[in-house]
């Protein structure tokens, strides 16, 4: 079911469905470093093709968001920076989550990708229609991945898949001229 960066018939399907991405942060949109300073306070590095993949995504009309075990005010300020539009911290199990996100946005679950790394993600990888590891994730994460990406976590992962998407549903192009004429 799940193909190593290989795009398939079957991950075009699912992806031209996609209103919604939704993913994890540590290891997905960071490499799955923490770091923190002699302060004590959390630095994270976030890939820059990734904040342009989010504006590609917006400028298609395909919105975004964060559903983290983690609660950090650098993962807020980098969700506000790039306007995901969805977020929820703090929040170990995930399906919960996921469902209260469902019930809130009104979307069907086959309408939502999740990206993820690790054993929490699970829960949700196996309730959205295209579920989505990155190539650092665990292997049991990659086992209940329909799709999983040729770049690492905080390597361009979001990005290559918010490409994936819009490039499945036509609209790559025109949003990367939108974001020219901004």
């Amino acid at each position: 079911m799940f193909k190593d960066g290989r795009i398939t018939s079957d991950i075009l399907e699912k992806a031209r469905k996609i209103k919604f991405i939704l993913m994890d942060v540590d290891g997905v949109m960071t490499s799955g470093m923490i770091v923190y300073d002699t302060n004590g306070i959390e630095i994270k590095h976030f890939n820059a093709h990734d904040g342009l993949g989010v504006k590609l995504a917006r400028a298609a009309g395909i919105k975004t968001g964060i559903i983290s075990a983690r609660e950090s005010g650098t993962i807020r300020k980098r969700a506000a920076e790039i306007k995901m539009d969805y977020l929820n911290l703090g929040r170990f199990d995930k399906l919960p989550a996921f469902k209260e996100f469902l019930e809130e946005s009104q979307i069907n679950p086959e309408e939502c990708c999740f990206i993820g790394d690790d054993l929490p993600d699970i829960p949700v990888m196996r309730q959205v229609g295209l579920a989505v590891a990155v190539r650092n994730a665990t292997d049991l994460v990659k086992e209940n991945a329909h799709y999983i990406t040729q770049k690492a976590g905080g390597d361009g992962a979001v990005r290559e898949v918010i490409e994936l998407i819009l490039d499945a549903q036509g609209k790559l192009s025109d949003a990367i001229q939108k974001i020219w004429n901004e």
